[in-house]
């Protein structure tokens, strides 16, 4: 409100005090630097010079905008069309470092699903036991890993049970790896692959997935799998636990976000914004390129320019900063 900060500043304060990793941490304060500010500040700058001159022709209309100069005024709205492009192809990957990336532990009852959840922990979080159908419930925890916050859920084991309340959690194991940006498929390597195994494989084959194979340290009797990520690993020893985080980190991020492109992670509300904002860009270059009123061109822009501005804070409402500031927990 004084001028120190704007609104999407005051909104990396609280992404850096919920920060739960690394990247998560860089970015805010990358946020927080005024990096992104900067970014949206240039768009909004540029658009609110188209408009300018449009509106200028809309004043003046005995002088008709020249066709070089409309051509610059559709390639400057072209322009920034593609800057909100490369704005929203950040937005997966900033609610990643936000919330944390959802990765579900699917497989067969005594595969090693919660002792894999204890490793990638580095504690005992989970009940293990020889007892087949033990874990009946999800179990969900966050940890860093390589710099990236993933939230692991344990679930119950997959398989046919004559027990409502074991297939309750099966039931909800399946609807959250739907909902899940990966899948840890634990499979037992000491044994053959079941029915259920080959079931499941081709359930998921669609999925975002890293199949792990379990009990490594044991005779191995699982035949070779063909699919594009599989890990070798030992849950009771540890063995092949870094390359499986190695291989998490990547899947999940694709090499796309380092500390260097941080700074222009936006978040859901942004990305609403820059959607809106491009469409009402569209709209308009369509409508100068086709000869419309330049009354409908200004209408759109305007609308375009409001929305950018919904960003950092130079058209937000009453409503919206008390959405945003409901967030912080306000001491006495």
């Amino acid at each position: 409100m004084n001028g120190r900060i704007d609104l999407a500043q005051a909104e990396a304060v609280a992404d850096l005090i919920h920060s739960r990793a690394e990247l998560s941490l860089a970015a805010a304060n990358e946020q927080l630097a005024g990096k992104l500010s900067a970014r949206i500040n240039r768009l909004r700058d540029d658009m609110m010079g188209v408009l300018a001159h449009v509106e200028a022709h809309i004043d003046f209309p005995d002088e008709d905008i020249a066709p070089d100069t409309r051509g610059q005024l559709v390639a400057r709205m072209e322009q920034g069309v593609v800057f909100m492009d490369e704005l929203l192809r950040g937005a997966a990957e900033g609610q990643i470092l936000r919330r944390g990336a959802r990765a579900a532990i699917l497989g067969r009852p005594n595969a090693g699903k919660s002792s894999l959840l204890n490793q990638l922990l580095g504690r005992d979080r989970a009940i293990v036991s020889p007892i087949p159908g033990t874990t009946r419930d999800t179990i969900q925890e966050t940890a860093a890993i390589r710099g990236l916050p993933i939230v692991f859920i344990d679930t119950a084991g997959l398989r046919d049970s004559g027990d409502p309340i074991e297939m309750e959690g099966v039931r909800r194991g399946l609807e959250i790896a739907e909902q899940a940006e990966l899948i840890l498929h634990v499979l037992d390597a000491s044994e053959p692959l079941s029915q259920d195994d080959r079931k499941y494989l081709a359930a998921f084959a669609t999925k975002k997935r890293i199949l792990v194979r379990n009990k490594f340290d044991l005779t191995v009797r699982m035949e070779a799998i063909e699919d594009e990520c599989v890990v070798d690993v030992s849950s009771l020893t540890g063995a092949g636990i870094e390359a499986l985080k190695d291989a998490m980190a990547t899947l999940l991020m694709s090499g796309l976000i380092t500390l260097d492109n941080a700074q222009a992670m936006i978040n859901s509300r942004h990305q609403d914004a820059l959607n809106r904002a491009r469409a009402a860009t569209s709209r308009a270059s369509e409508a100068l390129k086709n000869d419309a009123s330049l009354d409908l061109v200004a209408l759109d822009l305007r609308m375009a320019v409001n929305a950018v501005g919904e960003i950092v804070g130079k058209t937000a409402t009453e409503d919206l900063l008390d959405s945003i500031f409901s967030q912080f927990c306000i001491g006495k």
